[in-house]
């Protein structure tokens, strides 16, 4: 025997043969098997319908993981959360496959099981059916039979004609048995194959008719089925109604009879699992709604974001070719988006000053402020993602900074064309990095922009501890900080002044952030008590999520006023310069904002977002932690409603103490406060001339 005979064909022969012995008709075996293996896998079945619940319950906390992590670079971390999701829910990823699997099986054994009837159906001893062989091909002048032998043994015994021989070399109850065997079924020979001019026919067209009945009921009933698109569930009918009548044209009618049965049982299997675990009772269906209206409206973003790609390609196309054919260039800039420039703003006035180098500014935003900077010095140009791959590749300059992580650690390389290119980078948040960008994200850059000493102790640290080359750090400053210093203090009184106190809610975007977790219980205990609140969403959040945001702004709607305001307009920081006590989570806003105007931050204790997992690794506590009770107060999520209201007042009364604990944290953690941008390009331009 074969490896197919022994594992597929011996299992259902005997089942068969069961059927068989039992009921005596070729036709009749074919349903009743068809019918018992629906029984011994429904088990299977009943797992199938469980796990494909989950699988449409997890559907919106899926689509959140994708929002979350939209990023190539956060592909990693957004499987890691799905497969702990998958985990948590104890959904399988391959139950799915289990059916058609057994399907399969099952097919390839019972057409294996037509095609040698003697053995499995009439139970035929291999040395009986050698010899009825040995007659036929005697008799026949061949013993080129194909898959079809026994069938061919079967029509040359029951001819009649040969039966002489035939006793001569088998016992006659073995002959009895062949004669007495029918494999026709309403007046259909299910051992043939059917043809266009056969009445067979009939099976193909009745298979295809099975087809598209239970593609219609799965694609009403089917849980998973039922969240296909139109197109999606169309082309499987399509298909499976296709391939239904091209599949029982090749194999014996037997097949195609169980074909037909299998579909129709299926269909009835489908409403008889939906009453024994009903979808309903286990799936939210309007948020699974609300979360596919939320993806209709991400996509639509991704379409006009496309479509404007499409516009501004050969523009694109112009300034690839430009910045390419641009010899003997110095000095480039790279930034992901318009607003990225307030990272770079300081120095670049400052090498404008002092130098007369020309800065080359590659942005990945067609609508970058940088090309309506009318500047000599500046060189600007338009560069999308997918042109920026071979651009970096093909990058000759002498220095390049970026304020982007993870260079030659994902898509972004460093230059195939020149190894002695100067990469430096520069931190787009102050203080300390080990905990919120990910672990190797800084190690191939060459030089380092710090902001403050910690930047440093955890770079050397993080050097040591992996046997880095050590990298140049200078000791720059931030200029985010100092412009918005410089900006508070020449609004100073007008700040300071203002008759009604405002207090600004804003959190970051990451999972349990203050909006999906405490939002209500905050704005239930500080409403009404006299100062004004804006929410100010991260833009993020906004882009993200839109009908979260859609379903506050509803719920809070008849509260908007002169008291109470949701923000969702960024074009101005003035909420922020005017706010008297911060609100947020994680966000790096509390830090800028204190810094610049030396009040205090009020934070909230939600999930912390750690993008990397090893940053304990280094012996350093970050300052995020550490200084969150030096420039304000933190309050865990249940203490909200007891103590947010009174804490805010304390600190409203107490503005002279944390006045002084910011400026100790500014002189203690930040270099060269208003020096920044002189520092930074005195470097620059020292290295360039040097």
């Amino acid at each position: 025997m074969n490896l197919i005979e022994t594992l597929i064909g011996t299992p259902i022969g005997y089942i068969m043969s069961f059927c068989y012995n039992l009921i005596g008709n070729y036709g009749w075996t074919i349903i009743i098997f068809t019918i018992l293996i629906k029984l011994i896998t429904f088990p299977i079945g009943i797992m199938v319908q469980k796990n494909s619940i989950k699988m449409i319950k997890m559907q919106p906390m899926i689509a959140e993981l994708k929002r979350k992590y939209p990023e190539k670079a956060d592909k990693d971390q957004f499987m890691e959360e799905q497969i702990a999701l998958f985990k948590n829910e104890k959904y399988s990823v391959g139950m799915g496959f289990i059916p058609m699997i057994i399907q399969i099986v099952v097919i390839l054994g019972i057409i294996y099981v037509i095609y040698n009837p003697l053995e499995y159906l009439l139970g035929i001893s291999n040395e009986n059916i050698s010899a009825l062989y040995v007659v036929t091909t005697h008799i026949l002048g061949t013993d080129e039979f194909g898959p079809s032998a026994g069938l061919t043994v079967i029509d040359v015994v029951r001819n009649g004609q040969y039966m002489n021989l035939f006793d001569a070399m088998v016992p006659e109850n073995v002959i009895n048995n062949i004669m007495q065997f029918d494999t026709s079924f309403l007046g259909l020979n299910l051992a043939s194959v059917p043809t266009l001019n056969r009445q067979l026919v009939t099976i193909p067209i009745l298979s295809a008719v099975s087809a598209l009945v239970l593609c219609l009921v799965q694609n009403k009933e089917n849980v998973l089925q039922q969240q296909q698109g139109r197109l999606n569930k169309w082309g499987m009918t399509i298909f499976l109604v296709a391939f239904s009548l091209y599949f029982t044209f090749v194999v014996p009618a037997g097949v195609g009879l169980y074909w037909i049965c299998s579909n129709l049982f299926s269909a009835i299997q489908i409403y008889i699992l939906n009453w024994i675990y009903n979808p309903k009772k286990y799936i939210d269906y309007e948020d699974l709604e609300a979360s596919k209206e939320a993806n209709k409206i991400l996509k639509e973003i991704k379409e006009q974001k496309k479509a404007q790609s499409k516009i501004n390609a050969p523009r694109e196309k112009a300034d690839y070719k430009r910045f390419l054919e641009t010899e003997g260039k110095q000095l480039v800039f790279y930034s992901e988006k318009s607003g990225f420039y307030k990272y770079f703003h300081n120095i670049v006035d400052e090498i404008i000053k002092r130098s007369d180098i020309v800065i080359h500014y590659v942005t990945s935003d067609p609508n970058d402020a940088i090309f309506n900077k009318n500047e000599e010095q500046i060189s600007p140009y338009y560069i999308g993602e997918k042109r920026l791959i071979p651009l970096f590749m093909k990058m000759d300059a002498d220095m390049v900074i970026m304020t982007m992580p993870d260079l030659d650690n994902f898509h972004i390389k460093r230059s195939m064309l020149r190894k002695d290119i100067e990469y430096v980078y520069i931190f787009h948040a102050p203080l300390s990095f080990i905990m919120t960008i990910r672990d190797k994200a800084i190690d191939n850059y060459d030089t380092i922009f710090c902001t403050g000493i910690h930047q440093v102790k955890e770079i050397r640290e993080s050097e040591k501890l992996y046997g880095l080359k050590p990298k140049m750090l200078v000791e720059c400053g931030y200029g985010v900080i100092e412009n918005m210093r410089q900006h508070f203090q020449e609004k100073k009184d007008i700040y300071l002044n203002k008759p009604i106190k405002s207090i600004l809610i804003a959190p970051t975007w990451n999972e349990d952030n203050i909006l999906d977790s405490c939002l209500d219980d905050i704005l239930e205990n500080i409403l009404d008590k006299g100062w004004k609140v804006i929410v100010r969403p991260h833009p993020e959040y906004i882009k993200r999520f839109p009908l979260k945001m859609k379903s506050m702004i509803e719920k809070f709607e008849d509260r908007i006023g002169e008291y109470f305001e949701i923000q969702t307009d960024f074009s101005s920081n003035e909420t922020v310069y005017s706010a008297d006590i911060l609100i947020t989570d994680w966000s790096w806003i509390a830090y800028e904002y204190s810094l610049s105007t030396l009040r205090p931050s009020l934070f909230i204790n939600t999930k912390m977002k750690v993008a990397n997992p090893n940053w304990d690794e280094l012996s350093l506590t970050p300052l995020n932690l550490s200084l969150r009770s030096q420039i304000g107060i933190q309050l865990e999520k249940q203490e909200v409603s007891k103590r947010i209201a009174g804490e805010i007042e304390k600190m409203l009364a107490n503005y002279s103490d944390y006045e002084k604990r910011i400026k100790d944290i500014e002189e203690k953690y930040i270099f060269n406060f208003g020096k920044s941008g002189i520092i930074g390009a005195s470097y620059i331009i020292a290295k360039l001339k040097g």
